[in-house]
């Protein structure tokens, strides 16, 4: 046991514990497996079978974030980038026929031909 029931005390409420080894019978005193406790103000999550929950979660992430780049770029259904935006301009490397990432362009213009 690493956290015991005083030591959850001792912490100020709005604290939180994430006890990745509750399946396995937890690492704070006050875990229960698959729940969510509350104690003083402080939450003690119980999470279970972690492993099986990443790549969802992983997958759910990678897609929201790339919406929030595209989305600006959406107008009326359409795709109309602003090349003046700096997200887009920093973000491309190739645009009609001309590399745009000056790091790249610079590594390119280095290589020998």
């Amino acid at each position: 046991m690493l956290v015991t029931e005083d030591m959850v005390k001792s912490m100020k409420p709005g604290s939180v514990v994430v006890d990745m080894a509750a399946e396995q019978g937890g690492n704070c005193e006050l875990t229960r497996a698959g729940e969510t406790v509350t104690h003083g103000g402080v939450k003690i999550l119980g999470p279970v079978n972690l492993p099986a929950s990443l790549p969802y979660h992983a997958s759910e992430m990678y897609s929201r974030n790339l919406f929030n780049l595209l989305k600006p770029a959406l107008v009326k259904g359409e795709l109309a980038i602003d090349w003046n935006d700096e997200v887009f301009a920093g973000a491309v490397l190739t645009h009609d026929g001309q590399i745009k990432h000056e790091a790249t362009r610079k590594t390119m213009e280095a290589q020998p031909t």
